[in-house]
């Protein structure tokens, strides 16, 4: 391909960017066609080449009608947060750039800045300065990679050798809150391990420590890996660190934090009482996608213990062996060998924004979760379920039947994405502020489609 080729195909790239970009914040949020009518459009493999930018203007022309706007500040679903525009640009350069984030040697320019992103990461979430920081695809491969270093540490405490297999080694027991996030249950049976035992929790998903104590009571001296949460799917709260993880550690557990996106309030001053403790757990799982707005593909494990985590993932072979500054590659601390360099659109993103910026974009999604909260509650039927405390809403209706037919409306309307879901016995209807962009405007059309989906189905 020619220096001409590439240009054109950037070119076209760069502008078929902007435009969708620009459409955001009129757009409905939906899709305006389904996977088949997109299949067709696509067509079937020519029998020769075809130019690049030729290429670029026909998988844009294809595709844009099945896109939802995950980027619009109306994006209230999931916890999907949108991309910042120096991600973006940032990610546009690794993508350029082609580097085998994997190891140290030939890669030292985004092996370096990774570093810095991680060393920054811990500062800004407050962590142990010495912990080692990895970045994988999300926060299940960070939930995936936290939980094999606990196992791992927990064999070589029992005196197993890993390399005998799990089959007849001892029996790791994992306990998890009641409300445990689905991708923390999907690690651990990847990981291997029995499913969690759950523990019982209060009325906001918050773990009871008296529940906890009672259930490593029940089983002393067993090797066990405690998850804990920072982020509760639907009321965003955060587990008491501040009593549960002692309380872990004077059983010898092993005490891992899916922090997929409530780690982040450690990075705000107003905020941090939500993750009073966390700094005390054994490992971490963040996505910087989830709240950072970085874009996917942004997922962090972080450990306390660096030579565990080293020897729990690493892999070695003679032709990789002088690759090795001393500290480890990074495809020692994850589970893959080859990635792009994920850090860098997070180093950029944070120098972007500084210390006070990461704040200031924190209390921002708060404050515009309390707004939707107190509008959508002056809505006739409609009732919060959750003290509003990050960024998460529950809200539920009269009986299940509307609430799911609110949703419903909601979602066929198009101007704002909420997704439905069931809390506590009953259908509800969730949403989550994650997106830099959504402003007060936003809001106020947010609380006018549920206002409109509820008169719909009167």
């Amino acid at each position: 391909m020619s220096d001409f080729e590439y240009q054109a195909a950037l070119d076209r790239a760069h502008a078929h960017s902007l435009e969708w970009i620009g459409s955001l914040g009129t757009r409905a949020i939906t899709a305006r066609v389904g996977m088949a009518e997109i299949e067709t459009h696509l067509g079937t493999l020519p029998d020769g080449p075809t130019e690049a930018a030729v290429v670029i203007d026909e998988l844009a022309r294809a595709i844009e009608p099945g896109l939802a706007a995950h980027g619009s500040g109306r994006f209230f679903g999931f916890v999907i947060g949108g991309a910042h525009p120096v991600a973006i640009a940032a990610d546009w350069l690794v993508s350029s750039w082609d580097q085998n984030a994997g190891m140290l040697s030939p890669t030292p320019g985004v092996s370096a800045t990774e570093r810095v992103a991680g060393r920054w990461l811990l500062d800004l979430l407050g962590l142990p300065g010495d912990a080692s920081v990895a970045f994988v695809t999300g926060a299940t491969t960070a939930n995936l990679t936290g939980i094999m270093v606990g196992r791992s540490a927990l064999l070589r405490r029992a005196g197993w050798d890993e390399d005998r297999g799990l089959a007849d080694g001892p029996r790791i027991r994992v306990l998890a809150g009641a409300e445990v996030h689905t991708s923390a249950l999907q690690a651990v049976r990847y990981a291997g391990l029995p499913r969690p035992e759950l523990v019982a929790v209060d009325d906001q998903g918050r773990m009871l420590p008296a529940a906890l104590e009672a259930a490593l009571e029940a089983a002393p001296g067993q090797p066990t890996i405690v998850l804990l949460q920072a982020g509760n799917i639907h009321s965003g709260d955060s587990d008491p660190f501040d009593a549960l993880i002692p309380a872990a550690h004077r059983h010898g557990a092993w005490v891992h934090v899916d922090g997929a996106f409530g780690l982040w309030g450690a990075a705000s001053p107003a905020l941090r009482h939500l993750t009073r403790g966390v700094e005390l757990a054994d490992s971490w799982a963040t996505d910087a996608h989830k709240t950072l707005n970085v874009p996917h593909d942004s997922g962090v494990v972080i450990v306390r213990d660096r030579a565990a985590h080293r020897a729990a993932m690493s892999m070695h072979a003679p032709y990789l062996a002088h690759f090795d500054d001393g500290g480890g590659n990074p495809y020692e601390y994850v589970p893959e060998m080859s990635r792009r360099a994920r850090g860098v659109p997070v180093w950029a993103t944070l120098l972007a924004l500084g210390r006070s910026g990461v704040a200031d974009l924190v209390d921002r999604l708060s404050l515009r979760a309390r707004q939707l909260a107190e509008g959508i509650a002056a809505i006739p039927g409609a009732r919060i379920l959750n003290e509003v405390v990050f960024t998460q809403v529950a809200i539920a209706f009269e009986h299940d039947e509307r609430t799911r037919a609110v949703t419903d409306a909601i979602l066929a309307d198009g101007e704002v994405w909420m997704s439905g879901s069931e809390w506590h016995g009953r259908a509800v209807l969730r949403l989550s502020v994650s997106n830099w962009q959504t402003s007060e405007r936003d809001v106020h059309r947010g609380i006018e489609a549920v206002r409109r989906a509820n008169a719909v189905v009167d």
